[in-house]
């Protein structure tokens, strides 16, 4: 009797084991979900957000695209009767664009943590995204630049699931965020792995 208790247990942790994998590792197998409509964001205001519109625009999800959003986008969308269901945050900062939005990393910080309380507070599922590989990281900036970074903890740790390219999760950045905060956790290796996670993820 003892002996079939022991193997009982032994089979129960197992499968937790299986489980946990299938559902905080991502990729392959993994079972969540997200809803319509959906509001695409930057933080660092990177090439990312438009890689983003491509691709659910290929995928016919219900999308507005607007990489300065703010909290009062999210409001005015809720007042209308119309709420977002899911909000997606892209990671990595490009000096470029935000020079030629007018704003600084600090102002993007700012902006990105209010949008991201809103939405935490309206109930939003929020998708942080780094889907740039490592040239959207501080190994690939120049000296002292540590905006990608910065845009990186502004992002991941508050997000419900982490979208990122395996390249650039090479450090394991997102790896060590995703276990240390209970997030799940999907890699991606190329655009095409991206738009099937994501199909996977909106399918109706």
């Amino acid at each position: 009797m003892k002996r079939n208790h022991k193997c009982l247990l032994i089979l129960i942790a197992l499968s937790l084991i299986t489980y946990l994998s299938i559902s905080w590792a991502g990729g392959q197998g993994q079972a969540l979900k997200a809803e319509e409509p959906v509001l695409i964001a930057s933080c660092g205001q990177s090439p990312a957000p438009v890689m983003l519109k491509v691709i659910l625009q290929k995928l016919k999800v219900n999308f507005e695209f607007a990489p300065l959003a703010t909290p009062q986008d999210l409001k005015t969308k809720k007042d209308a009767g119309r709420p977002y269901k899911t909000l997606i945050v892209t990671m990595g900062a490009s000096l470029k664009g935000m020079g030629a939005a007018g704003i600084s990393i600090d102002d993007e910080l700012k902006r990105t943590g209010e949008l991201i309380d809103e939405a935490r507070h309206e109930g939003i599922k929020i998708i942080g995204a780094h889907i740039e590989g490592m040239k959207r990281r501080a190994q690939g900036a120049a000296a002292g630049d540590t905006t990608d970074e910065q845009s990186i903890d502004a992002v991941a740790p508050k997000s419900d699931l982490l979208v990122v390219n395996k390249e650039g999760n090479a450090d394991g950045r997102f790896t060590t965020i995703a276990n240390e905060k209970k997030i799940p956790l999907v890699e991606v290796e190329k655009n095409l792995d991206l738009m099937a996670e994501l199909g996977k993820l909106f399918q109706k």
